[in-house]
């Protein structure tokens, strides 16, 4: 329930506190008082825009606070949903500056206006003579059948799944696409593919091929040299190698006389060795190189084929069309991949639509019985606020495909008089029939849901005497369950609150400021025979207010 409300700096009002009982509260005053200012204060902290232009001092920001007794833990789902710490007394505040800037406040934590909003709806639901334009949106009509169906949880699973449908099928499409913008490259990418699998690329293959083009080209030159220079070290008359040995076996006498000497000695046979190793191997090369016009012809035709496929695919060497040959077969992968993803969620897809289905037929047996008891229980409110003949309808329409709220579509149909066929309440509904139809079902909902405060803007539009006192009577009926706040100017509905509010207008100063004060029981005598009658009630004003009160 709403504990209390505090109002800084808005429209008449530059300073107010209003302490707010259980049950049924009363809130009345003169025309232009400024009733609907408080409602307009209060529509803030429910996450309603503002404008700074009805700032009562344009130099200072205005700050609306409201303090909430949740009386379960209910609503604790909803504040940890949205990482906010949960207390029995909960405070939600709005601060606007001058410049139109913005903040809110739950538990002093940050919050935007969204969550600001969602938790706001859940604690008041405010009910004014234009708020009853609600009554035709489908999805209202579709949400009064639903609170008395008792399938929230039913309803909730079901919502989430066609959510997931949802996000499914924007998967589906999304993978469709880029699966059908990759076959119209398949063929192509596989034959490139192809092509280089079959030329069995190795990474240095086009390096060691040019080198041995080199060799092949040159080989005669080649075994030429190899042979001079075997001639030179190892096979001339004072060829290189006699020479070092000569040279070895003189230092080899003398040797051990001098250190310097022994180092160059070993020295000299490490080159003997050496020029050895160079001999064996130069001979060994120039043994196998030959001119092979066969092998030079199958070394070029092979590194056609790579300048081929380099000039083809626009790079340098063999390790570069590798990397595009791997990038390839990815994409040949991930195209067999996303067929199979595509199947797969299309499978989910198909099985989720099934059960959704069944949810939705679920849910659509369960609304059939909550129309009935809709129209049943409304009916017998509308009779308690003077419409005996009135008659509901809740015409219960099955759609061909699935929506957020299953297969269902409920269209409202009204009548206030005998003989008249129910039609769109829009269409048929007086000002007066509308408030107590809304009422009526207003009460109903009160029943069936944990909303902790109902406000009551002026509901009584269109309807007087024995009318006004039989809505009275409805609405102190609410009040037993659950906190209502009614602004009224009806004395036989005024009666029936249990703390009575006056909302005045103070021109004292230089200003005109707004204000309100509870009234003593006295006070409240006084204030609906002023209601029966205009100011300065006679005795039979003030005897009919007493009666009233009773």
């Amino acid at each position: 329930m709403l504990q209390k409300l505090s109002i800084r700096n808005y429209a008449l009002i530059d300073s107010l506190d209003i302490d707010f009982d259980q049950g049924l509260n009363i809130i009345t005053g003169e025309t232009g008082a400024g009733k609907s200012i408080i409602l307009g204060a209060l529509s803030l902290i429910l996450g309603q825009r503002a404008e700074s232009r009805y700032f009562f001092n344009q130099d200072k920001k205005c700050v609306i606070e409201g303090t909430f007794v949740l009386a379960d833990d209910k609503l604790k789902g909803l504040f940890e949903e949205n990482d906010l710490d949960f207390f029995k007394e909960s405070i939600l505040r709005r601060e606007i500056s001058s410049d139109g800037k913005s903040r809110a406040f739950v538990n002093d934590t940050p919050v935007n206006l969204g969550i600001l909003k969602q938790i706001g709806e859940s604690l008041i639901d405010i009910h004014s003579q234009h708020a009853t334009q609600e009554i035709n949106n489908p999805d209202f009509q579709l949400l009064l059948v639903d609170s008395l169906a008792n399938h929230a949880s039913l309803l909730a699973r079901y919502r989430a799944g066609f959510k997931q449908l949802k996000q499914n099928q924007q998967l589906l499409k999304e993978l469709s696409q880029k699966a059908n913008e990759a076959r119209s490259r398949q063929d192509y990418e596989q034959f490139l593919f192809n092509e280089l699998e079959q030329a069995q690329l190795q990474p240095n293959e086009q390096e060691e091929l040019e080198q041995e083009l080199e060799r092949l080209n040159h080989a005669e030159g080649i075994k030429r040299s190899l042979l001079s220079a075997n001639a030179l070290l190892s096979e001339n008359e004072g060829n290189a190698l006699d020479l070092l040995k000569e040279a070895s076996s003189q230092l080899g006498h003398v040797e051990k006389y001098d250190p310097a000497i022994s180092a160059l000695y070993e020295r000299l046979k490490s080159s003997i060795i050496e020029i050895k190793d160079i001999v064996a191997e130069t001979a060994g090369i120039e043994e196998n190189t030959s001119h092979s016009a066969e092998r030079l012809e199958q070394v070029q035709q092979r590194l056609d084929v790579l300048y081929g496929l380099q000039q083809k695919h626009r790079v340098a060497n063999n390790a570069e069309l590798l990397a595009i040959q791997q990038e390839l077969e990815a994409n040949l992968n991930q195209l067999l991949s996303s067929d199979e993803q595509i199947e797969s969620l299309q499978n989910d897809i198909k099985q989720l639509t099934d059960v959704l289905y069944l949810q939705a037929k679920e849910l659509s047996q369960n609304r059939k019985k909550a129309t009935e008891l809709v129209a049943t229980e409304t009916t017998k409110t509308l009779k308690l606020v003077g419409m005996p003949n009135a008659k509901l309808v809740l015409a219960q329409q099955e759609l061909t495909e699935l929506n957020k709220d299953g297969l269902d579509q409920v269209t409202l149909l009204f009548t206030a008089n005998a003989g008249q066929a129910p039609g769109p309440v829009n269409k048929i509904a007086s000002g007066g029939e509308l408030s107590r139809l809304m009422l009526s079902i207003k009460a109903l909902l009160a029943k069936h849901t944990s909303l902790p405060t109902l406000i009551f803007d002026e509901i009584d539009t269109g309807i007087s005497g024995e009318t006004a006192l039989q809505v009275g009577e409805v609405i102190a009926d609410l009040g037993q369950n659950m906190q209502i706040l009614s602004i009224t100017h009806l004395p036989q509905i005024a009666a029936k609150g249990e703390s009575h509010y006056f909302v005045y207008k103070n021109e004292a100063s230089d200003k005109t400021t707004t204000g309100i004060r509870k009234l003593t029981p006295k006070e409240r005598i006084v204030a609906i025979a002023e209601m029966l009658s205009g100011k300065n009630p006679g005795e039979s004003a003030m005897q009919n207010a007493r009666e009233l009160l009773g």
